[in-house]
């Protein structure tokens, strides 16, 4: 009963906070919610003990109570991968698949190298050395983009779709690699398992929890959307879909395989099949039932965190080294973005300057970061993963509000310039040529 009045507790405050942010705030809804948190958040450890003794202790028990890690990973990630995938056009997808693919893969281990060699070496200057495999640790946890934040965004920024789809893509595929990635590091930074890492062991971790999530995907996608077509009815879809979600992370979980992953191409699979079907009403409602799903588990996320400031202690000690952190991490993105646009892709694909700065700033990390940062072992990190969950929380913040807020006003005035470099490029060869003549 105690986690049934946590949640109840925890959708209280969501529907409330929604509604004051569509009368006042009136902010995106995620972010809006998040911002009222860390309000209330920051109202409570100031005023909540004059005003309201014993709020401020009841609240941190609530939200400390709650394996934020656990809740997300385990189970509204699934959720909400489910819900994104199930609106992705195939097609659309595919027509972009190398460029998903890279920046899935090849650029997800380019910015964890980045940003653990630049904090690695900066860090020392503000008084606090991070040992490099911490440091390699915090690039693989706050490099992958987060999939739930940048769907939310991209939706109301009105970027361009061929920019929209790469975004996108990569932000639901690169939980994978970023997992495994995470996994590895950490098992060598705490030295837990015994584990030796080689090229071998690697790519048999990455093939087994990404191959293996793929592969369970496709299967329960396509078994889905049998049972669904021969059902034609939105009673027995809803359930179905569901049981994929639910039923599919016990699989995932069991077999040691990526869930994330798993959902995702269930998704596609099931998204892509429903919208062939002729049964209007059923599309319909399984549509919103999605829809509203995904709204539901975006507000308590966010909510979360917002209110994770409660329980973060001594913050405001590392505002410097989380501002170096954002630094660093937006220039470890603009590389590992920058170098396979310029070389790989670049016979398939020509991105401008704009497109490029609009995919580096789109790239907004979230909660997947904190719930990673959180589940690494305190006994064995100690005092050093108080820092990095610290200033996790601080580029994640930057990341939802900053990069969040302005995307849409970015890549409209960077792809504006690029539309207008061509025009400057003429006047000034116009210019030139007029000089030259009057010379002679």
């Amino acid at each position: 009963m105690e986690l049934y009045y946590a949640f109840s507790g925890i959708i209280v405050l969501a529907a409330l906070f929604s509604y004051v942010n569509v009368r006042y705030v009136k902010l995106p809804m995620t972010i809006g919610i998040m911002v009222i948190a860390m309000l209330v958040s920051v109202g409570v450890h100031l005023f909540g003990e004059v005003i309201f003794p014993g709020l401020s202790h009841k609240l941190e028990s609530l939200i400390g109570s709650i394996d934020f890690t656990e809740i997300l990973m385990g189970a509204m990630l699934n959720f909400l991968l489910f819900a994104g995938a199930l609106h992705i056009n195939f097609s659309d997808l595919k027509q972009h698949r190398r460029a998903i693919f890279i920046y899935a893969t090849v650029s997800v281990v380019l910015s964890a190298f980045f940003i653990s060699l630049l904090l690695y070496y900066v860090s020392p200057y503000l008084g606090f050395a991070i040992p490099y495999p911490y440091c390699l640790l915090f690039g693989a946890l706050i490099s992958p983009t987060d999939p739930i934040v940048v769907m939310g965004v991209l939706k109301q920024a009105k970027v361009p779709k061929r920019l929209e789809m790469k975004i996108t893509g990569e932000s639901l595929f690169n939980d994978g690699v970023a997992v495994v990635l995470f996994a590895v590091v950490l098992k060598i930074a705490t030295g837990v398992d015994d584990f030796t890492p080689s090229f071998a062991s690697i790519t048999k971790l990455f093939l087994i929890e990404a191959g293996g999530g793929v592969f369970l995907g496709g299967l329960l996608g396509w078994v889905a959307s049998k049972m669904m077509h021969k059902a034609n009815d939105y009673h027995v879809n809803v359930l179905i879909t569901l049981a994929v979600v639910m039923g599919g992370f016990l699989i995932a979980k069991g077999s040691h395989v990526s869930s994330p992953l798993a959902m995702v191409v269930a998704g596609l699979f099931i998204g892509n099949s429903n919208k062939k079907s002729d049964n209007e009403v059923a599309k319909d409602y399984l549509g919103k039932f999605w829809e509203i799903i995904d709204e539901i588990m975006n507000a308590v996320l966010f909510l979360f965190i917002g209110f994770e400031l409660l329980i973060l202690k001594g913050l405001e000690d590392q505002l410097l080294l989380g501002c170096l952190a954002i630094l660093v991490c937006l220039i470890g993105r603009a590389l590992a973005i920058y170098i396979p646009a310029k070389t790989v892709l670049k016979r398939t694909t020509t991105y401008s300057r704009g497109s490029l700065i609009t995919m580096v700033w789109g790239g907004v990390r979230g909660g997947v970061s904190i719930a990673l940062v959180l589940s690494i072992p305190y006994h064995e990190a100690g005092h050093i993963k108080e820092v990095l969950v610290q200033i996790t929380y601080i580029v994640v913040v930057f990341s939802i509000l900053v990069q969040g807020l302005t995307v849409g006003r970015v890549a409209k005035k960077a792809l504006r310039a690029d539309e207008l470099m061509p025009r400057l490029k003429r006047i000034r060869a116009a210019r030139s040529k007029n000089k030259q003549n009057n010379h002679e």
